[in-house]
């Protein structure tokens, strides 16, 4: 089996300059790495393990190896009940940057967040869509399903 890593860095770049433009960030490709991750983290910290996996299989290579970075699996989901409890979890995934990258108010987070799942549409089945929905408090259910159907 060939390993492609320069196709998948390519294809990594490619997807992360996209992402920037969909996200407004012009060509800043750090600040969209940095926040994608970010939601990533956040969501995969709060969904069901079994639910994780389906959902970053349907990713291409270079966009699993940000999903799986860092994660333990022995760990439970986070009690994430509203959208302000995930928008704060989304700033502690951030770290350090999150002031700068995600600014001080909580619908400018949600606004990013919405953004990401419609983006991350291209990659994922709507089926997988609404099973990650169904997963998800009721609170945060409308994150994933605002744009997403149509």
């Amino acid at each position: 089996m060939a390993l492609h890593f320069n196709q998948y860095a390519s294809e990594g770049n490619a997807f992360l300059k996209d992402y920037a433009k969909h996200m407004g960030f012009g060509r800043d490709t750090d600040k969209a790495g940095r926040i994608l991750s970010a939601i990533l983290h956040a969501l995969r910290d709060i969904i069901p393990i079994n639910e994780s996996i389906q959902l970053f299989a349907q990713f291409p290579m270079f966009l699993k190896a940000v999903y799986v970075n860092a994660w333990s699996t022995r760990k439970t989901p986070d009690d994430i009940r509203t959208m302000e409890d995930f928008i704060a979890l989304v700033r502690h995934r951030c770290g350090v940057s999150a002031p700068g990258d995600l600014g001080e108010e909580n619908e400018l987070v949600e606004r990013y967040i919405e953004l990401t799942f419609m983006f991350l549409r291209r990659y994922v089945s709507l089926g997988e869509m609404e099973d990650v929905r169904n997963t998800l408090p009721r609170d945060l259910k409308h994150m994933v399903y605002s744009q997403l159907m149509f």
